[in-house]
């Protein structure tokens, strides 16, 4: 069988912990990495792109941002849309006023003011925890947007209220704007969650991330044994806020090109992304990108199944879109709160002791 560790024998300690530590789950990884890199883009349409690959990169990375957060280190959030935002009007800042700066350098600005955003928002969790701390956020959430919309400097003065991406390009290929085709925007995405990925998968992994779910799991005996919960919960939150930050700006830049706070970053972002690591997985960097896959996908095939194939309403599609988020979360709250990586975990355990699983 190929899904075996028979042979495959651990001479190191940084072998044994590796992230895939069968071949087989080696191999598979890097072909798929491969495919998404040299298949994928020479396929892509606009539909494609638009409809699923960029919104699935895109509230990849957001999620694990929101992931480090809430199921790493047990702090809840509710504010995750205005911290899309302040990425969004960061990047948009930056490129309206330095017309020549990297769009790469754009995107991780705004990250890193989501960041120091995020750390003056998540000081009060070194008091409050659970419901008080999301009560917090969901405030930041309101105040964001509402200064977002009621401050016109943000908006550079613009009589519409609404912010655009200027055309910008990378290695001669235009990632923003009209002229964008959807394979540099796809790989541009694309580089931008392997690379956060492997940066969260690292740091839930070391120290850091330790010191987090220690806060999580029992906060009162973890700072007996010598963690800092001041800057275990203020990491978290801003590592956290940089991910949402960048997912933020590559939203406004990338992948619509023009949003306006209210109807881009509302309180429903916040909820979409709290569903997504639900269903994916608490405490799971797959978790993460499982639940962002089906957050995406499922609107899609619900619209090409009901209203394509049997021509009912758009509006009922949307209402079983609910009914079936809304059965999930109550389902893996209550029977498998790790979500769907967990699901996974269970079957790759019961195909390597196939034929006698437990």
């Amino acid at each position: 069988m190929l899904y075996r560790e028979a042979g495959d024998f651990k001479v190191s300690y940084q072998a044994d912990q590796q992230t895939f530590p069968i071949r087989f789950d080696r191999l598979f990884f890097w072909a798929l990495l491969a495919s998404a890199y040299f298949v994928v883009p020479f396929f892509i349409n606009d539909y494609w792109a638009n409809a699923v690959l960029l919104p699935f990169l895109i509230y990849g990375v957001a999620s694990i941002g929101l992931n480090i957060l809430t199921g790493y280190c047990g702090q809840v959030s509710l504010g995750s849309g205005g911290f899309m935002a302040v990425g969004a009007y960061t990047c948009y800042k930056m490129m309206t006023a330095f017309p020549d700066l990297n769009l790469a350098f754009c995107i991780l600005a705004g990250g890193v003011t989501t960041a120091i955003v995020g750390i003056m928002f998540g000081l009060p969790s070194l008091r409050i925890k659970g419901f008080y701390l999301a009560v917090v956020t969901l405030a930041a959430q309101f105040f964001l947007v509402w200064m977002f919309n009621k401050v016109p400097w943000f908006y550079n003065y613009s009589a519409t209220g609404m912010i655009s991406s200027p055309e910008r390009t990378m290695f001669g290929y235009a990632i923003t704007g009209p002229n964008a085709t959807p394979a540099a925007t796809y790989l541009f995405c694309l580089t931008f969650l392997v690379v956060l990925a492997f940066l969260g998968r690292n740091l839930t992994r070391g120290s850091v991330g330790r010191k987090w779910m220690a806060i999580r799991d029992m906060d009162i005996a973890a700072e007996i044994i010598g963690v800092n919960p001041l800057m275990a919960k203020i990491t978290a939150f801003g590592v956290s806020s940089f991910y949402v930050g960048v997912a933020g700006a590559m939203i406004f830049s990338v992948y619509l090109g023009a949003v306006e706070v209210t109807e881009a970053f509302g309180i429903q972002k916040s909820f979409l992304l709290l569903f997504m690591i639900i269903i994916g997985g608490l405490g799971s960097i797959l978790g993460s990108l499982v639940g962002a896959a089906f957050m995406v996908l499922m609107p899609v095939l619900l619209k090409n199944i009901m209203v394509n194939s049997f021509g009912w309403a758009i509006d009922i599609a949307a209402h079983f879109e609910f009914i079936i988020i809304g059965g999930l979360i109550v389902f893996f709250l209550i029977v498998e709160p790790h979500g769907l990586a967990q699901l996974w975990r269970i079957i790759k355990e019961k195909m390597r002791l196939w034929p006698f699983p437990h």
